[in-house]
């Protein structure tokens, strides 16, 4: 094992070269669902993690491949099953909330306190991205290397719920003895040892078309019953303290003359009990028409289960005691947000999720992120895998 300051101080030497890779992320732009770009994206992020990683390899997703990159551990199980038992496993994402374009509009740029960066996913989360390629160089710089098998998970549709990258988070979960979320951390850098869950359905209502004039009797109007629907929906969620329900979206009929024979909506639930997510699921997804002829239906389009937050989580008394060593402060809380970890949290594997760095402005105009946190955390990351 290394001595982790050795880790911290070899960190702060590489601010220029950090600087330079952040900056081609950042310039690849990734938003959700763009499979062009996140191929682009994907072989100029498996070129760089091949330096050090024993394998890579980028499965095929609807919205283009995926990675997952592998490291073998220094210590494996002997003929006797002797050795630390699982794998670590690292959580990320390549994709991002910004369109296309953004990056002309939004260079990525250093501010003049030479610390503070900016640009479109620099904080959500390419700086994380960069911070773990380093703590794997810094690994193979002093001839160290992870205790126990590694693998990271970035999957491409993370801001649009995974809906098909929670396949590849779940089947990489087995068998992991720990799970770090290299998600941005809460304000002040802290752990998230806790998030929200999180669920989009969608409901749509098929009513009968007719003359809103002449024949309003005959029709069944979808909207006016998707309308009552979302006020009882909306009646549910109030009822339930920790349940909160958003409307996003709202589509449906044709004109104001013709009653409306079709209307769908889009909701957004969160929520922080099981309790509380089975009886918003239940509300939704099992839906009673209120006009007889009306005919319901609902999609649920992503979901993320609720990983309750436990303050004496042993995975962040490990990380924030190793910390401490190298002088830092590591505050711990739960966040209203939800990610990947939601999955392995609410499964019951050791989980801890905000270990990029520092910053704030996620997914705005204002999203910047710390490049000494950066080193620090990829410092923190390094010596966590040498010896845990």
């Amino acid at each position: 094992m290394a001595d982790p300051h050795e880790f911290l101080a070899l960190a702060r030497t590489m601010a220029d070269p950090v600087l330079e890779r952040w900056q081609t992320l950042v310039a690849l732009e990734t938003p959700s669902g763009d499979a062009g770009r996140a191929a682009v994206f994907g072989e100029r992020l498996a070129a760089g993690l091949a330096a050090t990683a024993d394998s890579v390899r980028q499965p095929p997703g609807p919205d283009g491949a995926h990675l997952v990159a592998y490291w073998n551990g220094r210590e494996t199980k002997d003929e006797e099953g002797d050795g630390p038992p699982g794998h670590t496993l690292l959580v990320a994402h390549s994709d991002t909330v910004f369109p296309a374009g953004t990056i002309t509009r939004r260079p990525f740029a250093l501010a003049e306190d030479g610390d503070t960066v900016t640009g479109p996913g620099v904080f959500d989360m390419k700086g994380s991205l960069v911070a773990v390629e380093l703590a794997m160089d810094l690994l193979s710089r002093t001839g160290a290397s992870p205790r126990r098998p590694v693998r990271l998970v970035v999957v491409n549709d993370e801001e649009i719920g995974s809906p098909d990258g929670s396949r590849l988070v779940a089947r990489h979960a087995e068998g992991a003895h720990a799970v770090l979320g290299l998600e941005p951390p809460l304000p002040g850098g802290a752990l998230k040892i806790g998030r929200r869950g999180v669920a989009r359905v969608r409901l749509s209502v098929r009513g009968v078309s007719a003359h809103a004039g002449l024949d309003a009797a005959l029709g069944v109007s979808a909207i006016d019953e998707l309308v009552d629907q979302l006020t009882g929906l909306r009646a549910t969620a109030t009822s339930l303290p920790d349940a909160a329900l958003n409307v996003g979206t709202i589509t449906g009929g044709t004109r104001a003359n013709v009653v409306a024979d079709h209307a769908e909506a889009e909701i957004g639930l969160r929520y922080t009990t099981p309790e509380t997510e089975q009886a918003l699921l239940r509300a939704l997804l099992e839906p009673t028409a209120v006009r007889e002829r009306a005919a319901l239906s609902a999609e649920l389009l992503s979901h993320r289960p609720a990983w309750a937050m436990d303050p004496a989580n042993p995975l962040a008394a490990e990380l924030i005691a190793l910390a401490a060593t190298l002088g830092m402060d590591l505050p711990i809380g739960s966040s209203g947000g939800a990610g990947d970890t939601n999955l392995t949290g609410a499964l019951g594997i050791p989980t801890v999720d905000g270990l990029g760095p520092a910053g704030a402005g996620a997914h705005g105009e204002d999203e910047h992120a710390s490049l000494s946190s950066l080193l620090e955390r990829a410092a923190l990351i390094a010596a966590f895998l040498d010896t845990h």
